[in-house]
C-alpha cells in the first residue's frame, strides 16, 4: 500500500455536508472517499491535457449519410496529409468557432460608424 499523509483544508460548511452526505451513500471512510474524488479529477485532466475544466453541454444534430461519408473521407485525408487524428467532434467544434469568429469581426465592423460611412445606415450624402 502507498505511503499516506493528512491532508487538511478549509472548506465551505455547505460543500463538507455534501462530501459527507455523498460518502456515507458510498460506505468508504473520509480519506478514502477524497482519494477517490481527487484521483478521478487528476485523472480527467490528464486525459484534457492541459485545458482546464469547464462545463460543456451536448450539441446533437443528424446530418445526411453522404454529408457524413464527406466528413469522414475529409477527416482521413487530413489524418494522411499531417499525420495527427482529428476527431469529428474537433473538427465540427473549430468550423463553429471559426464561423463565429468571423461573425464577430463582421459584427464588429457593422457597429463601427467609420467602418460603413455615416454610421446610420445609409449610404446616400446629405
Amino acid at each position: 500500500m502507498e505511503q499516506t499523509a493528512n491532508l487538511c483544508a478549509q472548506v465551505p460548511v455547505s460543500l463538507l455536508a455534501r462530501i459527507r452526505e455523498e460518502q456515507e451513500k458510498a460506505g468508504m471512510p473520509r480519506g478514502e472517499y477524497i482519494t477517490q474524488i481527487l484521483t478521478a479529477y487528476y485523472e480527467t485532466q490528464n486525459r484534457k491535457g492541459d485545458k482546464t475544466m469547464e462545463f460543456t453541454k451536448t450539441l446533437a444534430f443528424q446530418i445526411r449519410e453522404e454529408l457524413f461519408n464527406r466528413i469522414k473521407d475529409h477527416l482521413d485525408r487530413e489524418r494522411q496529409r499531417t499525420g495527427r487524428k482529428l476527431s469529428q467532434k474537433d473538427f465540427v467544434i473549430g468550423l463553429i468557432e471559426r464561423e463565429l469568429e468571423a461573425a464577430g469581426q463582421r459584427e464588429d465592423g457593422e457597429d463601427d460608424p467609420q467602418e460603413n460611412g455615416s454610421g446610420d445606415g445609409s449610404s446616400e450624402q446629405e
